[in-house]
């Protein structure tokens, strides 16, 4: 599951836990667990911006409850297991088992009050856990509270707009994730960027930025009413938000979450089908009429059960109900299969999860490597022993003179200018970007068809452009960038060569 960066930080901190006492060494152990598991990305978002709905995509099944209740206050982290398990995790430590109710969903009830649990610890057979842990998150940045004087200790910044009612526990699962996915409505609110600029994980490297962040758009069908095509709108509104958040995320990404829920997670049956097939062969203009509003979808006359039609909004709402009637309008004998695969694609879904493939997944290693080495970091400043604190700060510097872990430099750097804490060029702070984050040299330069030799010159040459920026024409913050920078490429110029 690790990867080489992660995996050599977890062989340091295995090889140094037995030199040095036994409560850093319980750390040291607790971060190399954390190592091999999966990267975790937290989904963050105000109340009712349609989180637990875009988790249930996430992981294939309809787990967590959209509506709230005492479940959706605590922070659910979602993992894989060899079988489905709930457990409430309080915040003395003791863990209590529940079952998933008859819908196959976390129960509303928990059986101990809220206040006293510190997360709820889901594991589930989903093959889409295999790698990414997937933790929901419970207001964030609500409309009308701010954060508690617990969380705020917990996550480190006072302005942080976590819900009054999390506790320091919670706040912390939440801060412990390597990266966020913030769920927001149409418009972007001034706490929703608080909310973005406080989250935290524990590492010093990886703060919420375009390196571990991404924005998505939750529900891109209420842009229009009725069944009307979104995506008109939301297209050009979610790039207006990107770049608004342009120094927060990577990238804003427009989604009709019920419809990813119900597509992924299979929950559109063939009894659901034949109601659309024949409500699809009503004459166009009753069908019009019936579409304009969900009230009168309910009522006007129909050879579909109030029931069945009232089920047909749950799943779909009116946008998705329209799209489908059309794709059986033009072909009645359309397989559900294939129209789940269609409401997939129109759902906007697939488009989010390349992107989280993007930005996360092939990034996991450096991510988890850096949120391990500011652990470390954190350590070696904090450890009562001096004796201890020494070991943990020549391991760190140590591991950091290997070449390969230039890339957690790149990624600060990277941060840092991403943030605007060192302002550099656009055209600069480009390739920079492409350097931190990518492993393909073609890309990196932007040499799609070159071979070796071309692609070992370009880097040279990029180098050396950076190196004369460090001395000349930079200031002290942008000449240290620079000079990452220019290490960076000489080392790309070596491995292409290699």
């Amino acid at each position: 599951m690790s990867g080489p960066l992660s995996a050599s930080v977890a062989t340091l901190c295995d090889e140094i836990a037995g030199r040095i006492g036994p409560e850093a060494g319980g750390q040291l152990r607790q971060i190399s667990d954390r190592l091999a598991e999966p990267l975790r990305v937290a989904i963050a978002g105000r109340l009712k911006a349609g989180k637990s709905t875009l988790v249930n995509a996430l992981i294939g099944r309809r787990v967590a409850p959209t509506a709230v209740g005492e479940c959706t206050r605590v922070v659910t982290r979602f993992r894989y297991g060899p079988a489905d398990r709930i457990d409430v995790v309080l915040r003395d430590g003791e863990r209590r088992s529940l079952p998933l109710d008859d819908d196959g969903m976390i129960p509303q009830r928990l059986g101990v009050p809220a206040a006293r649990v510190a997360y709820l610890d889901v594991t589930l057979t989903s093959e889409k856990l295999r790698d990414l842990t997937v933790v929901d998150t419970p207001g964030l940045a609500s409309a009308d509270t701010m954060v508690s004087a617990r969380a705020e200790e917990a996550v480190g910044v006072s302005t942080a707009p976590f819900d009054a009612d999390i506790d320091a526990d919670s706040a912390s699962e939440v801060a412990a994730s390597e990266a966020v996915v913030y769920v927001f409505t149409q418009a972007v609110r001034a706490d929703d960027v608080r909310a973005l600029d406080a989250f935290r994980d524990a590492s010093a490297r990886l703060a919420s930025s375009p390196i571990n962040a991404l924005g998505v758009f939750g529900k891109a069908d209420t842009l229009v009413g009725g069944a009307g095509d979104p995506w008109p709108v939301a297209g050009p509104l979610a790039e207006q938000q990107a770049a608004l958040l342009a120094r927060t995320v990577s990238d804003v990404v427009p989604v009709i979450g019920l419809l990813a829920e119900t597509a992924e997670a299979g929950r559109l049956t063939a009894a659901d089908v034949a109601a659309l097939r024949e409500l699809a062969a009503l004459p166009a203009d009753g069908l019009r009429l019936m579409l304009a509003s969900v009230d009168l979808f309910r009522s006007r006359p129909a050879p579909v059960t109030a029931e069945r039609r009232e089920r047909l909004l749950t799943l779909l709402d009116l946008y998705g109900i329209g799209f489908a009637l059309a794709q059986l309008a033009a072909d009645p004998r359309l397989s559900t299969g294939e129209l789940v695969r269609r409401l997939t694609d129109a759902s906007g879904f697939p488009r989010l999860r390349a992107t989280l493939d993007q930005a996360f997944r092939w990034r996991a290693d450096a991510i988890k490597a850096g949120w391990a080495l500011g652990r470390l970091e954190r350590m070696a400043g904090h450890t009562r022993h001096e004796g201890d604190r020494e070991i943990l700060r020549d391991a760190v510097e140590g591991l950091l003179r290997d070449p390969a872990y230039h890339r957690l430099r790149l990624l600060d750097a990277a941060q840092r200018v991403a943030t605007g804490a060192v302002p550099l060029p656009a055209g600069w702070e480009a390739e920079l970007t492409r350097l931190a984050t990518s492993d393909d040299p073609r890309w990196i330069l932007r040499l799609p068809s070159a071979g070796a030799d071309e692609l070992a010159a370009a880097a040279m040459a990029a180098a050396n452009r950076w190196r004369v920026y460090a001395v000349a024409g930079a200031g002290p913050a942008q000449s240290r960038v620079a000079q990452v920078a220019h290490r960076g490429f000489h080392l790309l110029a070596q491995r292409v060569r290699a």
